[in-house]
């Protein structure tokens, strides 16, 4: 399940520049602030980075580390590893609430105006500068790196429009302030770097190295107060586009990302990010306000081990371009895609409670052929691939489940001549019709992850499909297709 939004605490009270020192509020830079706040997380033992799954002994530790430092960082990794995931959480290190002076384009703090109107203002008003408050979620700024990308986007550009209103060109007012520096007190990130054109990345230079931006020509120093974030696919970083020497220079820390490393994770990922009500359907209703819900469909978690499998297994495929990668979107998407054929089924035959099943699988192939990249060797031959693959995937669950159990009161079934036809249009009912009862269903179930409260006939329907499969895949049944599904026999 997605993690929950932690909501919001009243902002403070203060609402000028004497109050604000009357509240003892201190004053500290960005990286002070996530340090400070990192560290008391650290010693509690509270989550540093919600949501974020299988980087724990790996990749997390580097990241405290560089921020610990106060080092800007770039995550280099393949597509689909989390990192712009990962890169949003961090804005949860900064303080709930900071201060700002009322009105100011890039975030001047009132005790140390840097902007040529806010230092203006403090002058003429002292104590009485008015200030607002700002939440850590309206503090990140992000900008994805492409090639019409322009320096005025990053850094900023003379403003015509003020011009025109009768101000002098030299006038620092004039200017109008880029992503960066309207990012100012905050973190930013440009995600895939090597992207961005080479004359555009020697823009940032300044940022990383004087902390301050200049635009065309103008005299004027801004010290930005800004945590630096940068993304970069391994791939583009080499071949396709590179990041600058200089600048790389500049960054402090440069961390790995990688795809989960084990199965478990692999699972908690595709629970945690597919749009599903993973245990109990509530309907088609809109939600609240109108929010509409996920797909009302179960994924018992036999399925979703298996997708977990045929993930790792196409990853791993030597028919596969290994420097490409396999997003951790594939597995997602599979899952909401196997959940949306139980859901479809149940419109066109009205099944009362939807429960995806091993049929509602091979559907998911041509879905997700368009985001592998496979070697030119195995042109033609992608959907193949992919089919072979997802039965191993469905095997190798198969011997984790059910392998070592006495499935003969199933087999007999078939000794005994009959013929069990099924496919993704068939209810759940009229499948657990053809196959007749079952002596160990219950446990059957159980042993696929079904505990209480998983009676409906969709889950035996589901359990029993699943065991139908594996024993054709362990070749104890053979199987013909036909245009409806399958029919599994002797």
């Amino acid at each position: 399940m997605h993690e929950s939004p932690t909501p919001r605490t009243e902002a403070p009270h203060a609402r000028n520049l004497r109050e604000l020192r009357e509240s003892g509020h201190p004053y500290r830079t960005v990286k002070a602030e996530i340090r400070e706040n990192l560290l008391a997380r650290l010693r509690s033992g509270a989550p540093r980075f919600p949501g974020i799954v299988g980087f724990d002994e790996t990749v997390l530790p580097h990241l405290e580390r560089a921020l610990l430092a106060g080092h800007d960082l770039v995550l280099l990794g393949e597509r689909g590893q989390g990192k712009t995931r990962l890169i949003r959480t961090i804005t949860g290190l900064l303080d709930e609430w900071t201060p700002v002076v009322e009105g100011c384009e890039i975030n001047d703090h009132p005790y140390a105006p840097e902007c040529v109107r806010c230092r203006r203002l403090a002058a003429e008003q002292g104590d009485e500068l008015k200030i607002a408050w700002k939440h850590r979620d309206e503090r990140y700024g992000e900008k994805l790196a492409t090639p019409d990308t322009s320096v005025g986007d990053l850094i900023g550009d003379v403003d015509p429009i003020k011009i025109a209103e009768g101000r002098t060109l030299g006038d620092p007012e004039t200017v109008h302030y880029g992503l960066v520096p309207r990012t100012n007190r905050g973190v930013f990130s440009v995600n895939e770097l090597p992207d961005l054109a080479e004359r555009i990345q020697v823009a940032l230079l300044n940022v990383l190295e004087e902390r301050d931006i200049q635009v065309r020509g103008y005299n004027l120093r801004l010290p930005l107060d800004i945590l630096l974030i940068a993304s970069a696919n391994p791939e583009d970083y080499t071949n396709r586009g590179r990041i600058i020497t200089p600048l790389k220079d500049r960054f402090g820390a440069e961390i790995r990302t990688h795809y989960p490393l084990t199965l478990e994770d692999e699972l908690d990922l595709i629970r945690q990010e597919a749009e599903l009500d993973w245990r109990r359907p509530t309907g088609g209703t809109a939600g609240k306000d109108g929010e509409q819900p996920g797909l009302s469909a179960e994924l018992p978690d036999h399925i979703v081990e298996t997708i977990a499998r045929f993930t790792r297994l196409v990853r791993e495929s030597t028919a596969v371009d290994s420097r490409s990668g396999v997003s951790a979107r594939f597995s997602i998407a599979a899952a909401e895609t196997a959940a949306a054929s139980a859901v479809r089924r149940a419109a066109i035959t009205g099944e009362e409670r939807p429960v995806t099943r091993v049929c509602d699988l091979p559907g998911v192939v041509p879905t997700l052929r368009g985001k592998v990249e496979f070697e030119v060797s195995e042109e033609g031959r992608e959907v193949e691939v992919l089919a072979h693959l997802l039965r191993r995937a469905v095997a190798e669950t198969f011997r984790g489940t059910l392998g070592g159990m006495d499935l003969s009161a199933l087999l007999d079934k078939f000794t005994e001549g009959a013929q069990i036809e099924s496919g993704e249009l068939t209810p759940a009912t009229e499948l657990l019709q053809r196959i007749g009862p079952v002596n160990g269903l219950s446990k059957i179930m159980s042993a696929v992850g079904m505990g209480e409260g998983d009676e409906s006939p969709g889950h035996a329907a589901a359990a029993l499909e699943f065991a139908l499969e594996g024993l054709y895949l362990m070749r104890r049944l053979s199987k013909d297709e036909t245009d409806g599904g399958s029919v599994y026999r002797t």
